[in-house]
C-alpha cells in the first residue's frame, strides 16, 4: 500500500515562495512509469492539476503555473517537493500530492481525484499577510 504525506507551512506571506514536501512510503518514486503529482483545491473551487515529476525525474507543469512552479525530488528520502514562487492570496488552497495510475499522466488543469490511485490527506495553505 502506497502512502503519501504532505508537509510544509500552513501560512505563507504574499510574494514569498511556498514549499511543500511529499513523503512517500510503500513504493519508490523511481519505479518505472509512475508519475507523482501536485494538485490543489482553492476554497469553493474544483481541483487543479499543478504539475508532476516522473519516475525518470522529468517534470511537467500546468501552463498557468509554469513560470512559478518547480518540482524536484530527493530519491534517497523518497520525497518530492513543490516550490511555488510569488504567491498571492489566490494560491490559498488545500494542496495534495498524488500518484497516478501506472503509465498515466493526466495533464488537464481541471482534474479529479479519480485520476489518481493514491493521494495524501492534503494540507491547507493560506496566503496572507
Amino acid at each position: 500500500q502506497v502512502q503519501l504525506q504532505e508537509s510544509g507551512p500552513g501560512l505563507v506571506k504574499p510574494s514569498q515562495t511556498l514549499s511543500l514536501t511529499c513523503t512517500v512510503s510503500g513504493g519508490s518514486i523511481t519505479t518505472d512509469y509512475y508519475y507523482w503529482n501536485w494538485i490543489r483545491q482553492p476554497p469553493g473551487k474544483g481541483l487543479e492539476w499543478m504539475g508532476a515529476i516522473a519516475y525518470s525525474g522529468e517534470t511537467y507543469y500546468s501552463p498557468s503555473l509554469k513560470s512559478r512552479a518547480s518540482i524536484s525530488r530527493n530519491t534517497s528520502k523518497n520525497q518530492f517537493t513543490l516550490q511555488l514562487s510569488s504567491v498571492t492570496p489566490e494560491d490559498t488552497a488545500v494542496y495534495y500530492c498524488a500518484r497516478g495510475y501506472h503509465g498515466e499522466l493526466v495533464r488537464d488543469s481541471s482534474t479529479r481525484f479519480a485520476f489518481y490511485e493514491y493521494r495524501g490527506q492534503g494540507t491547507q495553505v493560506t496566503v496572507s499577510s
